[in-house]
């Protein structure tokens, strides 16, 4: 009875978004509202010192981007909050990638300046491959934007999903008052509030009541007929086509002011998904399930430089998480156990005894333990869809420094462990990383030189394209891999994989080799 009812009370998910959309902020305000922190950090502020309490990799400080994947839990109203802190820049797009697999359902953030961005477009379709359930946030009310049923039809078209707004802002820019809140039918007025919650709202409960003509002037008519639009065309919010992922509800407001996060937060509470079940290769694990069942979607070195100490996050899908009780590594084919597993707040980590579906814990590693490894009290399964995504620029490393060569290649081997970019060999003694961008090449700079003690230096190469190759014909994959051998590389599961210069070079080799399969990413499974 216990684990139900644990179950039931956990919501897990990912907040996502295109750079600078507000997705940081909205964290913050999030717990503020759990309570998790007291005061918000300034993101990206040059006046003050202190930095947003879910970056805490230096080099997230030093830009103001979210580099690696924090993991934040908060209890709210009888339920725990699991967030999964995403980076926001593009350049770490597989990392998100990625932890949309150990999420439930998703917060996606839009800009209501700017609108629909390219990297929104790109996480929606992640979503898409999965189903996953998503609410949307348009930020930035406070400033002058678009208007609200422009920003609406935009969404449906370029994200295709249908869409009800459950929240509706009153005016916008510098005349921004506050949000009405269409699932519950009442008004609340907030005072601009940064760092801290503003408890004291006016709770409106009739659109006709004179005091929202008192408290918001000629925007109340302006309001009443809004909401009178949007009853008569948008169709009765459906929770069922919410689980589903095909109905987005859309909230308005200002993450920076507080403004219209307390509705949405209460709406999640009330309507996510609880943990789901998820498809293994030779069955579907469901949540209530008695055995234990897990897997790692992403893997930190050095999260205490102090410690020099490598974390990988779990997410336990099944069953009941028990410190110190033996697990079978499937991949490895053995038996673990963990003494001090870890929840998280932002930095800040605490051993737990105990941990549920739904909830992720940090487990301290040695080294076994990689992206996408299961664990379960003893059967052999192995969760679908944990993949490696095409990366689009490719550079040979190079140690600038054979006297620290040991440091060199534990460094890059861990910090390709990791996710931070993909590591290829070639031949005996060739590596070549691939990233989606190049902002993961400042970072494993930065990270050999401070966490490892090593220098390295990247030579380009012409690359532009990665597909991993298979062959229902034998021969032919060894035909394709002989006459190809300098475009073929290794990942770090040994499969080949095949580089391109060009999209017209990839197009012409899969016409030239059909018995040949060029996969777009490495879980084979998983829909092209």
């Amino acid at each position: 009875m216990e684990q139900t009812e644990e179950i039931q009370r956990r919501r897990t998910f990912a907040i996502i978004s295109h750079p600078d959309a507000g997705k940081t902020t909205l964290t913050e305000k999030l717990l503020l509202f759990g309570g998790g922190i007291r005061t918000a950090g300034a993101v990206k502020s040059n006046k003050i010192t202190q930095t947003a309490a879910s970056d805490f990799m230096e080099i997230e400080k030093q830009r103001g981007i979210s580099v690696a994947t924090a993991v934040m839990s908060f209890p709210y109203k009888g339920k725990l909050i699991n967030i999964l802190d995403t980076p926001g820049h593009k350049d770490f797009s597989e990392d998100t990638y990625r932890t949309l697999t150990a999420v439930d359902s998703v917060i996606l953030v839009v800009d209501s300046v700017k609108g629909v961005e390219e990297q929104t477009e790109r996480l929606m379709q992640v979503c898409r491959m999965r189903d996953t359930p998503v609410m949307i946030f348009i930020n930035k009310m406070d400033r002058e934007g678009r208007p609200p049923f422009e920003l609406l039809d935009e969404l449906e078209e370029k994200l295709r999903i249908g869409l009800r707004p459950l929240s509706w802002p009153i005016s916008s820019g510098q005349d921004f008052r506050g949000v009405y809140n269409l699932h519950e039918k009442n008004l609340h007025l907030f005072r601009p509030g940064k760092t801290v919650v503003e408890e004291e709202r006016l709770l409106v409960e009739d659109l006709n009541d004179p005091v929202l003509d008192q408290q918001t002037g000629s925007n109340a008519q302006r309001l009443r007929d809004d909401v009178a639009l949007i009853e008569g065309v948008y169709d009765p919010f459906s929770r069922e086509e919410y689980l589903a992922g095909r109905l987005a509800p859309v909230f308005f407001g200002s993450a920076l002011n507080n403004f219209g996060v307390r509705e949405l937060l209460e709406t999640f509470v009330e309507i996510a998904p609880p943990p789901l079940h998820r498809e293994a290769h030779v069955r579907t694990v469901d949540p209530r399930e008695p055995t234990f069942t897990g897997f790692v979607f992403k893997i930190h070195a050095n999260l205490d430089p102090r410690h020099r100490d490598r974390i990988a996050f779990l997410r336990i899908c099944s069953g009941t998480f028990e410190r110190s009780k033996s697990f079978l590594h499937v991949r490895q084919g053995k038996q673990v156990r963990f003494t001090n597993p870890y929840s998280f707040m932002a930095e800040k980590k605490q051993v737990i005894d105990q941990a549920f579906p739904g909830d992720v814990v940090g487990l301290y590693d040695r080294g076994d333990l990689k992206i996408g490894d299961t664990l379960t009290e003893g059967e052999i399964l192995e969760f679908q869809g944990i993949p490696s995504f095409s990366p689009a620029i490719f550079k040979e490393v190079i140690n600038a420094d054979p006297m620290r060569s040991k440091q060199f290649h534990k460094g890059i081997s861990q910090l390709t462990e990791e996710g931070v970019a993909q590591m290829f060999t070639q031949g005996k003694n060739k590596l070549i990383v691939g990233t989606v961008g190049e902002l993961q090449y400042e970072v494993i700079s930065y990270r050999l030189e401070h966490e490892y003690g090593a220098a390295c230096r990247f030579e380009p190469l012409p690359y532009s394209r990665a597909r991993w190759v298979t062959s229902p014909d034998a021969r032919a994959l060894e035909e394709f891999l002989r006459f190809r051998d300098r475009n073929i590389v290794h990942d770090k599961d040994d499969k080949p994989v095949y580089l391109a210069e060009s999209e017209w070079i990839l197009n012409s080799n899969i016409e030239k080799y059909p018995k040949v399969v060029f996969h777009t990413n490495s879980d084979f499974k998983l829909a092209q």
